[in-house]
C-alpha cells in the first residue's frame, strides 16, 4: 500500500468524499448481465458492483469484495483501471446529508472485513461477502440499507432465469429465492442515497 502514497490524485478525485459509494453500470452478458436480469430497479442506470471510498494519507482507496481478490482495499486509479478495461462506468453515490454521520462508524466496519473470500453462492455467510453484501454489513449498524428476499425470477417469462437454475445446479444447491440478501440495484435505489454523477 506505502508504494501508492506518492502518487498524483486521481483527477476526478475531487468530486469525492469520504464514504462515497461507487456503483459500476451492468455489462449485458454472463454473471454480470443474470444479476441485473432480475434485479434492475432503474430504467436510466443498471449495477452489477459496489465499493465504498476512504481518504487515507491524502490517497483515496475503494473498499470492496470482488471475485478475485475477495474483501479488498484497493488504490482508486486500479479500481478505475479495472472497470474501463471492461468498458463499465462507475457512477458516485452519496448518503443524504442525514446520514453522513454513519459514515466513519461504517469504514471502521469495511476496515474490519477485509481479507474475508469472496462469496460465490450470493447465499449470506459470515466467512465470505459478495459486493453489497459487504456494503450493506458496513453500514448496518446505523440501518442505511435493509435486506430484501432475494428473487431469481426473470421478470420477461415469470420463470426461474436460466443462467440462475444453472448457476445453483452445478453447486448442487436450490435457487435461494426468498432467502434475504441485496444487491446493486437494490442498494442505488434507496432514498438514503443521492447520485452526485459519473467518476
Amino acid at each position: 500500500m506505502l508504494l501508492w502514497q506518492n502518487c498524483t490524485p486521481h483527477p476526478k478525485a475531487r468530486q469525492l468524499k469520504n464514504g462515497d459509494l461507487l456503483f459500476v453500470t451492468a455489462k449485458e452478458t454472463g454473471l454480470s448481465g443474470a444479476i441485473n436480469n432480475v434485479t434492475q430497479k432503474q430504467k436510466e442506470a443498471s449495477f452489477d458492483h459496489i465499493g465504498i471510498v476512504e481518504k487515507e494519507n491524502n490517497h483515496w482507496y475503494v473498499l470492496h469484495a470482488a471475485p478475485k481478490g475477495g474483501s479488498q482495499k484497493q488504490d482508486l486509479t486500479s479500481f478505475l483501471k479495472d472497470q474501463s478495461n471492461d468498458g463499465q462506468k462507475v457512477m458516485i453515490y452519496r448518503l443524504k446529508s442525514d446520514y453522513q454521520k454513519s459514515v466513519p462508524a461504517a469504514l471502521k466496519k469495511a476496515e474490519s472485513m477485509l481479507g474475508k473470500p469472496y462469496n460465490f453462492n450470493y447465499i449470506l455467510d459470515e466467512n465470505s461477502y459478495y459486493c453489497s453484501d459487504y456494503i450493506e454489513r458496513t453500514f448496518r449498524d446505523n440501518k442505511i440499507f435493509k435486506l430484501e428476499p432475494m428473487t431469481f425470477i426473470d421478470p420477461k417469462t415469470g420463470h426461474t432465469n436460466e443462467f440462475w437454475t444453472e448457476f445453483y445446479r452445478k453447486k448442487n444447491l436450490a435457487v435461494p429465492e426468498g432467502e434475504p440478501g441485496c444487491n446493486p440495484n437494490g442498494l442505488a435505489a434507496s432514498e438514503k442515497l443521492e447520485r452526485v454523477g459519473e467518476l
